[in-house]
């Protein structure tokens, strides 16, 4: 891969980059950095998950080397279940990562984040870390967080640690994550240790504007392994307003999932209505829709078929 290619991969779909300049650099003194995405095991894995493990297959095709964590300890502290739980979701979890293919060596945060060294990381940062910032990091994150506990405010402690002790040069996470991420960057003088952070857009629920994507909420989002039928009935009747990007669950879907795996969308419609499309580009689909070209249903349409063709392998790599 030539180098320009190699920089456009690494940047696609990225919303922000802290810093670039220090990206550059990491690219400059590494052949094959390290980059990570952590993911609380307490729920299946739905499309807004997948829009960093997209970003993940990219860097590792880019020449990246690959960490995922399966974050356990930070599910539990979040209260999203009890140990046994949130066990049986890590399972799930490494099924599903196995049936989708991505090169990435998974580890389990119980299986390093109760060292001695690891802790007492965690206390240093929360000696230098105010209560206040600790609620802001987690507004994005925490359930519940007007009444937030304490295990919640040691979150974003532990998720700084985790850079340093996975040894990652690049930390990934969707928009969300940023307030964390910031801790880590301004603590790096008390961890010794310092990272690029990368973050990716956020899909809006199916159920429109307001919140993320959630499997949790019905209606909200769509696992990788759901049914082609399943797929169907949400997207069918998921918020798609007609000529309207911003917020539209649909289109970011597009931009964020299909598009990077894809050369051309072809878009069926009768000829009364125009006749099928090819579409080369997410911005050539922006265009089209923005402009009335393309009705919200016809967009729906497509979106539901190459879906169908994205998750049919990995729904059928996971009941092997």
């Amino acid at each position: 891969m030539k180098e320009k290619e190699r920089i456009k991969l690494i940047k696609r779909n990225v919303a922000e980059f802290v810093r670039e300049d220090e990206l550059t650099e990491v690219l400059k003194k590494k052949k094959r950095p390290v980059v990570y995405c952590g993911y609380e095991p307490s729920g299946p894995m739905h499309l807004g998950h997948f829009v960093t493990i997209t970003k993940l297959m990219d860097l590792a095709a880019a020449g990246f080397r690959v960490k995922v964590l399966l974050a356990d300890i930070h599910a539990m502290l979040n209260r999203k279940g009890e140990e046994k739980e949130i066990m049986r979701e890590v399972l799930a979890w490494r099924k599903t990562i196995k049936a989708i293919g991505i090169k990435a060596e998974v580890v389990l945060g119980s299986s390093f984040q109760f060292k001695k060294e690891y802790q007492f990381n965690v206390m240093r940062l929360a000696q230098r870390s105010t209560i206040s910032r600790g609620l802001r990091s987690m507004q994005e994150i925490a359930r519940d967080v007007k009444n937030a506990t304490i295990s919640q405010l040691w979150y974003p402690l532990m998720q700084a640690a985790d850079i340093k002790a996975l040894g990652v040069d690049v930390a990934l996470g969707g928009l969300e994550q940023r307030k964390v991420h910031m801790i880590a960057k301004d603590m790096s003088k008390v961890l010794d240790y310092d990272f690029v952070a990368m973050h990716t857009p956020l899909i809006t629920s199916l159920k429109g504007p307001g919140q993320k994507m959630s499997k949790s909420v019905p209606g909200s989002g769509i696992a990788v392994t759901d049914s082609g039928k399943e797929i169907k009935r949400t997207i069918g009747n998921a918020y798609c307003p007609e000529k309207v990007v911003e917020d539209n669950p649909v289109m970011q879907i597009a931009k964020l999932i299909i598009f990077p795996r894809i050369e051309e969308m072809r878009i069926k419609r009768p000829t009364k209505f125009g006749g099928d499309l090819k579409v080369k580009s997410y911005s050539e689909l922006e265009k089209l829709y923005v402009s009335g070209n393309l009705h919200p249903m016809d967009l729906k349409t497509a979106i539901v078929n190459y879906l169908e063709r994205i998750i049919a392998p990995i729904r059928k790599n996971f009941k092997k």
